[in-house]
């Protein structure tokens, strides 16, 4: 089953991951399609460009992220420590791969509820009997 992965590089300076990805993004292309990519496609966000490329499986990915063409453009990024992100699935704004589980409500809808108050009822039965007609 093929895999989406993702690089995403952030700006540490203005438009520093765009002059990034102009100096890097031909030959990341190349070496994904000579590793085996089906896809691949660039992603400009306002802090930075995710590079998203789909792998047949996951060893292809691996061997694609070994490479020192690879791992020299990673190293190349405005802030190699902190700007870079490697991860699986779609970059950006792409949302998640299978949808989300209903979570537990945090804050105020996590609270136990308090026991119901018992129902305050009225007796008419003793006002009924007072209505009675009465005989003259």
């Amino acid at each position: 089953m093929a895999e989406w992965w993702s690089i995403e590089v952030f700006d540490s300076r203005l438009q520093a991951a765009l002059l990034w990805a102009d100096s890097y993004r031909s030959a990341l292309v190349e070496t994904a399609i000579t590793s085996g990519a089906l896809e691949w496609s660039w992603v400009n966000h306002n802090h930075g460009i995710v590079f998203e490329v789909c792998f047949p499986d996951e060893a292809r990915w691996e061997a694609f992220r070994a490479l020192p063409g690879v791992r020299a453009a990673l190293d190349a990024a405005p802030d190699p420590v902190n700007g870079v992100l490697v991860y699986r699935g779609r970059g950006g704004g792409a949302g998640a791969g299978r949808p989300r589980r209903p979570r537990p409500s945090a804050g105020a809808g996590a609270i136990a509820l308090s026991e119901p108050e018992e129902e305050r009822r009225l007796d008419l039965t003793a006002a009924e009997r007072s209505l009675e007609p009465v005989d003259l």
